[in-house]
């Protein structure tokens, strides 16, 4: 998930065009062919698909699973590259200081999500077909990533995710794409977006494949978020979860303890799972990641990323 800019290389629409050109002298009457009209949002759905076909390339030829689009993550992505775009920045924060897992829990996911994002200046052509390859050439940037640089390589294959969302914007000659991949594992009965500090919440839910087993949550606190200078959004840095948390682990049978003495709290029966999280005692947000593994010797991974306000 590092951060990392990418302006496409300048291209001469006419040598391009030149052979395709030659080729229709006989019917066309020595006629250039000109693409007309302004790449638009009519045209993303089509950029979208191909994009999803590039991604479940890529995970084939590394053996894993393909992604299915997703509607919701697709408008969290699309108001974050118009957002960068109108800003004129790259950054994984929003102008009003939200990092994206806010962005898709507040949209109402619970889903743990990983973002790559890119840009594009100073493109030659806003037509179309030119504009639909500057996103695929900018996705490819990262996809093709090398060791030790190999960050959004990495979120791409990473091989937990469900389903992709992709969102793209425009303005004048500058594209942004924004791409929110996500881990789609974990059914949650409702819980509130909004709290007061010191709180207490219910998670309660049931983990789609009985293959994972849960090992337990993390409950993240940091502050409200605020709007940053567009100098700060302007430069690099990757984001990741807050310092302060407190760890939630499954109950254990009766005499049975954890080295620390106690006997969690996390109460499990099969597939579901409750536990009651104390929020922190300060204005901020709250983020809950339940955590699962894949058999008793799998590596455990993130399943959500669930965000309550709290003031």
């Amino acid at each position: 998930m590092n951060l990392e800019r990418f302006a496409i290389s300048r291209r001469s629409f006419l040598i391009a065009a030149a052979p395709f050109a030659f080729g229709l002298r006989a019917i066309a009457h020595g006629q250039i062919p000109i693409e007309r009209g302004r790449f638009s949002e009519d045209d993303i759905p089509l950029v979208r698909d191909q994009l999803v076909k590039l991604v479940n390339a890529e995970r084939a030829d590394a053996g894993l699973s393909s992604l299915q689009l997703d509607g919701l993550a697709c408008r969290v992505a699309t108001e974050h590259a118009r957002d960068m775009v109108n800003g004129q920045f790259l950054s994984h924060w929003g102008s009003d200081g939200r990092k994206p897992y806010h962005r898709y829990s507040f949209a109402g996911a619970i889903d743990a999500i990983r973002e790559n994002v890119s840009s594009a200046n100073n493109i030659q052509s806003v037509m179309p077909t030119a504009v639909a390859k500057d996103f695929r050439e900018m996705h490819l940037s990262m996809s093709g990533e090398v060791p030790p640089d190999d960050g959004h390589r990495k979120t791409i294959l990473f091989p937990q995710l469900t389903h992709v969302g992709f969102g793209m914007a425009m303005q004048g000659h500058s594209l942004r794409l924004d791409e929110l991949y996500i881990a789609r594992y974990v059914e949650l009965d409702p819980i509130p977006l909004t709290a007061k500090p010191k709180a207490t919440v219910l998670l309660s839910g049931k983990v789609l494949n009985r293959t994972y087993v849960l090992t337990g949550a993390d409950s993240y606190y940091e502050p409200l978020p605020a709007a940053p200078p567009v100098e700060w959004l302007r430069t690099p840095r990757p984001y990741g979860m807050p310092d302060v948390y407190e760890r939630l682990l499954p109950q254990l049978p009766k005499r049975s303890f954890y080295p620390d003495g106690s006997r969690g709290t996390i109460v499990l029966n099969g597939a579901r799972f409750r536990a009651r999280v104390g929020l922190y005692r300060k204005p901020g947000i709250n983020t809950i990641m339940v955590w699962l593994r894949d058999g008793e010797n799998g590596i455990a991974f993130p399943a959500t990323q669930i965000c309550i306000r709290c003031e």
